[in-house]
C-alpha cells in the first residue's frame, strides 16, 4: 500500500488522505450528532449531511486533478525523450490513474456514509 502511495506522487496522495481524514472526523461528528439525539433538534441537519458527498466529490476531482498533472509531465517528458516503448507508455499511464481510483473509492466511501447516515437519520427522527 505505502508503495502505490509514494508511486501516486506524495503531494496529491498526501492531499487526498488529508481529505479522507476531514471526511472520518465529520462522519463521527454526525454520527455522535444523530446518536446523541442532537440532530434532531437542528432544522438543516439533513441538508448538512450533504456536506459529506461535497467532501468526496471534491477528493475525486482531486484525483483526476492529480492524474492529469501527472500525464502532462509524462507528456512533457516523451516529447523530450522522443521514441518510447509502449510498454513503458502503459506503465506510465498505470501510475497515472493511481491518484483518480484513490479520489472515487474516497468518494463512493462518502456515498456509503452519507447514505446510512440519512437513513439512520430519518428513522431516528421519524419515530
Amino acid at each position: 500500500m505505502a508503495q502505490l502511495f509514494y508511486m501516486g506522487g506524495p503531494l496529491f496522495m498526501g492531499i487526498l488522505t488529508c481529505l479522507l481524514l476531514i471526511l472520518v472526523i465529520i462522519s463521527v461528528y454526525f454520527t455522535i450528532a444523530i446518536s446523541s439525539g442532537k440532530a434532531a433538534g437542528k432544522k438543516n441537519f439533513g441538508h448538512q449531511l450533504t456536506y459529506l458527498k461535497s467532501v468526496g466529490l471534491f477528493t475525486m476531482i482531486t484525483g483526476i486533478l492529480g492524474q492529469l498533472i501527472g500525464l502532462m509531465d509524462a507528456f512533457k517528458a516523451i516529447e523530450r525523450v522522443g521514441d518510447i516503448s509502449p510498454a513503458m507508455l502503459a506503465g506510465g499511464l498505470k501510475v497515472s490513474m493511481i491518484t483518480t481510483l484513490y479520489g472515487i473509492l474516497i468518494y463512493l466511501i462518502s456515498i456509503v456514509i452519507w447514505f446510512l447516515l440519512d437513513l439512520w437519520y430519518h428513522k431516528k427522527t421519524e419515530s
